[in-house]
This record gives C-alpha cells, structure tokens and sequence, in this order.
C-alpha cells in the first residue's frame, strides 16, 4: 500500500446528483440577477400588438351603442315604437318637400319621380273624378222629365273619356321610360302614375315638383 504524499489532500468521491443541482441553480440565479439588473425596455408604439387599434369614432359609436341597449323588453318595445314614430314623421315630411331620402318604398327611385313629374305635368281628366261624380250625384236626385236619361248619359260619357285619357297617358308614359331608363326595372310605373292621376293635383302626394306644362 502506497502512502499519500505529504500536503496532498484526500480525495473523497462527489455525487454527480450534488453538481447538476448546484450548476443548475447557479445559472437560474445568474439569470435572474442579468434580468434584474437590465432595464425594461419600453414596447416600440409602431410594433404591431395582435389586433388594430380601432378608430376614435368607431369606439364611441360602440360605447353609444351599449349605452343605448335596452335593458329589458319593456325598454326594447317603447324604443321600436319611438323609432317606427319618427320615421313616419320623416316620411310625412318628404311627402310634404319631396325629399327622396325619406320617401316611402313605393315612391322611391328615379323611375317613380319620372312618373310622378309626367302627371303632374299635363291636364288629365281622371284628377276631376271625384268632383264630377258629386255633381252627377246631386243631379240623379233631380226627377224632372228626362233628367235621369241625362244624368246617366252624362256619367257614361265621363268614364269614357277617364279611360281613353288613361290610355293615352299610359302608352306616353311607357314609351318615355323605356327611353330614358332602359336599364332599369319599370315593373308596376304606369300602374302607379296611372293611380296618381285619380288624385285631384293638390291632394297628390308626395306633393307635385312641377308646374303644368313644364316636362319633366
């Protein structure tokens, strides 16, 4: 057996398990201490952050919106017919100015103000309807001699000529908007302007845009 030189240490087996522990929990510390020890950089504004930045009018029309939610149904039903009252006040109002923005459906569109403009702009017997039935009216009542032959000559007359009126102004009407809107749907335009014309001229609504003999 070989003594141990003079000064020479003892050797003494180390555990690996002892070394990986204490390596390891060196460089977390280190790690930790380099962190701490650098500033936290602020975040760059031009980088992107995972979804866009909505716009100042975008976010208060969202805030507007969830502040203007109903809470319950009873709130939901009186804002619908709050709603449902103004834009029947609106389209009470464009019937009155002419304002397309807020005509009803049925009157919206160019096709429709053509057909508008081209009645109100001739003299058509159907707008006297009404009043020549009330004159005929007061004169059936009337039982002198021949006067009922009269009377109802007189009515058969008066429809004869709102009918041959309506022919005439319908097929001037088609032709026209077939001319000047060839593209567009024409479905239902003669109906409608031919419905216009039993309306006396200031009854019409919405009210007439033109003056008689002025073409559309």
């Amino acid at each position: 057996m070989v003594p141990p030189e003079a000064g020479a240490l003892p050797r003494h087996p180390v555990p690996l398990g002892f070394v990986f522990r204490s390596r390891s929990k060196d460089e977390q510390a280190a790690t930790v201490k380099v962190s701490a020890d650098q500033p936290q950089q602020p975040r760059n504004p031009q980088a992107p952050k995972g979804r866009p930045t909505p716009k100042r009018s975008e976010a208060q029309s969202q805030r507007r919106s969830l502040a203007k939610t109903p809470a319950n149904r009873k709130d939901a039903t009186k804002r619908q017919r709050e709603a449902r009252r103004a834009d029947l006040a609106r389209q009470r109002e464009a019937l009155a100015s002419g304002d397309e923005r807020y005509l009803p459906a049925r009157d919206k569109g160019p096709v429709r103000r053509f057909a508008r403009d081209f009645v109100d702009s001739r003299f058509v017997i159907a707008e006297f309807f009404l009043p020549l039935a009330v004159v005929i009216l007061v004169l059936s009542m009337i039982r002198a001699g021949a006067m009922q032959s009269y009377v109802l000559l007189l009515w058969m007359v008066v429809i004869l000529l709102i009918v041959l009126n309506s022919i005439v102004i319908g097929f001037q009407l088609k032709r026209q908007l077939r001319k000047r809107f060839p593209d567009e749907n024409l479905r239902g335009a003669v109906a409608y302007a031919l419905m216009r014309t039993l309306q006396m001229r200031r009854l019409r609504l919405p009210k007439p845009q033109v003056k008689r003999g002025e073409r559309p």
